[in-house]
C-alpha cells in the first residue's frame, strides 16, 4: 500500500530535492522526565534506537506559564501567543467566554497572531493540529476546518483512507479493542483502589479514546506518509493519544504508557517510508507541555473553586466554565471537514450531523456554550451578566467580576469583596494570586508573603518559590495581557509528592505551573543546533525550529 501512496504521490508531481525536509512529530502533554522513564524502561523502543544510535539528543525546554496546547502552539506554529491567558478566559469588552475548544475562537485567535509567514507557510503541512502555522495543506486542523480558500479537495483524505477496505476494516477492529481495553482498564483501576483517579463511565470518554488513539492517529499518519512521498519542505502533526489517556489515567500509570509503546511504533512507521521519499528527511519528535498528577481540587477539599469564590464574594449568580474533553473538539473538526467535502461519505455525515450545526460548523459532544444557535447567543447577551466567572486551565483558575468593567485592582477587591483575596490566600489548596495593585502593580500573593513583581522585592516567603526560575517572569509576561483574569490562582505545588490539584476533574492536568507540566521535550537530529541554556517559551522554540529549516538548506527560513 505505500507503493501505492508513493505511485500515486509521483504522478501529483512530488518534489524531488537534495534539500532535507523537517518534519516535526508533536506527542501532545508528554514531560520531559516522563520520556527520559519510558526510554529507560522500554516503552519508547525507536526513540530509543534513535538517541542510542548517536542520531538524536534529548532535551527539556520549559514553557509559558499557561502550558497547554492553545498557548504553545500558537508560539511554536506562528511565533507569538501574546494574549493567551489560559485554555479558556473571559473578554470583558464583549461580554463572553472564548475557549480553545472551539472552532470559531480558535480560527479568531490564529488570524490576530498569524502574520502569514508561520513555521509551515512554505508549502508545508498541517496535521491533526489546533493551530494551521499558516499551511497551505492541511487535515483535521482546527483553525482551517471552516477554510475553502486551502489546497486540496475537502474530505478527499478522509475518503481515501476509508475507501481502503484493509483500513477501514482494522480501524473497526482497533477501535472495538480500544473500547473493551478501557472498560477493562477503568474496571482495575476501581477494583484496586489506584488513587488518584477520575470517574471515567462508559460514555463519552471511551468513544474519545478510540478516536484520539486509533481513528486520527491512523489518519494523520497516513498524511505524513503521503506528505513525505510528495516532498514536502516541513510538516507538523500532533499525536493527541497520550494526552487524551493521562488526563484521565494518570501520566505514568500502565494503559497511559501503552499508548506512548503503540505511537512510538508509528514513528517507526514514518522512519521508514522517508526511506523512499523525494528528498532527505529529518525527524523532530517534541511536546508543547507536559502533564502533572494528583487528586483533583474537589477531590480534596469537597469543593470547587467556583463554589469557593461565590462564598467569599456572597454572590448569588456565577457561571463556570465546563470541562471539554480536547477529543471532542478534534471529532467535531473531523466531521465539519468531511461534511464540507463532496461524495457519498461527506453526505453521510452531513445528514447524520444537520442537527449539530453551529455557524458552518459540526459541534459534537457537551460544550453547551459552542452548541448554542445565533438565536440563543444572542437572548444570552440581553441578560445580566454573571456576577462572578469562575474558569479552569488545569491547576490553572481564572477568576472574573464580569459586571465591573476592566481589570479589578487589589484595591478595589478589598472594597467590593473584601473575603475574596484571604479566602484564596490563606486555602491549602491555593499557591498563589496574581492581583494588580494600583499602587504597586503585578502582586502575587501567597499565604506567608508577598512578591512585589514590579518593585522587585518580596515580604515575607516569596509565593513563587518552588515553581522554578522563570516563575516571576511568567507571571509578569501574562500581567502584561489584556485578557488576565482579575484573579489569577495558581493550586498548589507539593514538591515531596509531586502533586498539583487541578480545578477539573482531571487525574493527569496542565495549564499552570508546578511539576512535569512546565519541562516539554524535544528530540532533536544531533547536529541540529541547541542552545547552551534551556529553551524558555514556546516562542523562543519557534525560533529555534526557524533556524533549523534555514540551517537545512530552506532559504524561505533564513
Amino acid at each position: 500500500y505505500r507503493n501505492v501512496i508513493r505511485r500515486a504521490a509521483k504522478r501529483s508531481g512530488a518534489i524531488t530535492s537534495d534539500v532535507p525536509g523537517i518534519f516535526f512529530l508533536e506527542i501532545d502533554g508528554l514531560a520531559h522526565e516522563v520520556l527520559q522513564r519510558a526510554i529507560r524502561n522500554g516503552d519508547a523502543p525507536t526513540m530509543a534506537r534513535w538517541l542510542h544510535s548517536g542520531s538524536h539528543r534529548l532535551v527539556a525546554w520549559e514553557t509559558d506559564w499557561s502550558s497547554q496546547t492553545g498557548a504553545s502552539q500558537t508560539g511554536l506554529l506562528h511565533g507569538s501567543n501574546e494574549g493567551i491567558v489560559a485554555f479558556r478566559w473571559w473578554e470583558k469588552d464583549r461580554g463572553k467566554a472564548v475557549a480553545s475548544s472551539a472552532i470559531k475562537d480558535v480560527m479568531a485567535i490564529e488570524q490576530r497572531l498569524s502574520n502569514g509567514k508561520g513555521i509551515l507557510y512554505e508549502d508545508g503541512a498541517s496535521r491533526a493540529n489546533m493551530y494551521s502555522g499558516d499551511a497551505p495543506h492541511s487535515l483535521l486542523t482546527i483553525s482551517t476546518v471552516l477554510r475553502r480558500d486551502r489546497e486540496g479537495k475537502l474530505g478527499q483524505d478522509y475518503f481515501a483512507y476509508f475507501a481502503n477496505p484493509y483500513s477501514l476494516v482494522r480501524t473497526i477492529v482497533l477501535v472495538i479493542a480500544e473500547l473493551v481495553r478501557e472498560v477493562w482498564q477503568a474496571n482495575q483501576q476501581k477494583r484496586l483502589d489506584i488513587q488518584p483517579r477520575v470517574h471515567r463511565g462508559l460514555f463519552p470518554y471511551p468513544v474519545m479514546r478510540a478516536w484520539m488513539t486509533i481513528v486520527q492517529r491512523d489518519l494523520q499518519v497516513q498524511a505524513i506518509i503521503g506528505d513525505v512521498y510528495a516532498g514536502r519542505p516541513v510538516a507538523y502533526t500532533t499525536f493527541s493519544g497520550y494526552d487524551e489517556v493521562a488526563h484521565h489515567s494518570g501520566i505514568e500509570r500502565r494503559e497511559t504508557l501503552d499508548v506512548l509503546r503503540r505511537l512510538d511504533l508509528q514513528f517507526s512507521r514514518i522512519d521508514a517510508a522517508a526511506a523512499g521519499a523525494p528528498r532527505p528527511y529529518r525527524f523532530v519528535v517534541l511536546s508543547d507541555h507536559g502533564q502533572s498528577q494528583g487528586a483533583t481540587f474537589k477531590q480534596r477539599y469537597d469543593t470547587t473553586l467556583e463554589e469557593l469564590i461565590k462564598t467569599a464574594a456572597g454572590s448569588e449568580t456565577s457561571e463556570a466554565s465546563k470541562e471539554t474533553d480536547e477529543g471532542w473538539m478534534y471529532l467535531s473538526a473531523a466531521a465539519t471537514e468531511i461534511a464540507r467535502g463532496t461524495g457519498f461519505l461527506a453526505k453521510t455525515v452531513r445528514g447524520a450531523t444537520k442537527r449539530k450545526h453551529v455557524d458552518g460548523a459540526v459541534v459534537l459532544g457537551e460544550n453547551e456554550r459552542e452548541r448554542q444557535s445565533q438565536a440563543e447567543q444572542q437572548e444570552r447577551e440581553q441578560k445580566p451578566l454573571p456576577e462572578v466567572v469562575a474558569m479552569a486551565s488545569g491547576c490553572l483558575g481564572l477568576v472574573y467580576f464580569p459586571r465591573t468593567p476592566g481589570r479589578l485592582t487589589l484595591e478595589q477587591l478589598e472594597e467590593l469583596y473584601p473575603r475574596v483575596i484571604p479566602a484564596l490566600r490563606d486555602h491549602p489548596g491555593v499557591g498563589f494570586l496574581l492581583v494588580r495593585s494600583q499602587r504597586h502593580g503585578a502582586v502575587v500573593i501567597g499565604a506567608a508573603g508577598s512578591n512585589y513583581l514590579d518593585e522587585g522585592r518580596v515580604e515575607g516567603e516569596d509565593p513563587l518559590d518552588g515553581f522554578g526560575p522563570n516563575a516571576a517572569a511568567h507571571v509578569k509576561r501574562t500581567d502584561g495581557f489584556e485578557h488576565c483574569a482579575d484573579i489569577m490562582v495558581n493550586s498548589t505545588y507539593w514538591l515531596e509528592t509531586d502533586e498539583v490539584a487541578a480545578f477539573e476533574e482531571l487525574c493527569g492536568s496542565h495549564g499552570g505551573m508546578g511539576g512535569e507540566q512546565a519541562y516539554p521535550f524535544a528530540l532533536v537530529p544531533t547536529d541540529f543546533h541547541l542552545p547552551d541554556e534551556m529553551v524558555v517559551g514556546a516562542e523562543g522554540m519557534h525560533r529555534l525550529m526557524r533556524r533549523w529549516l534555514a540551517d537545512a538548506g530552506q532559504e524561505s527560513y533564513s
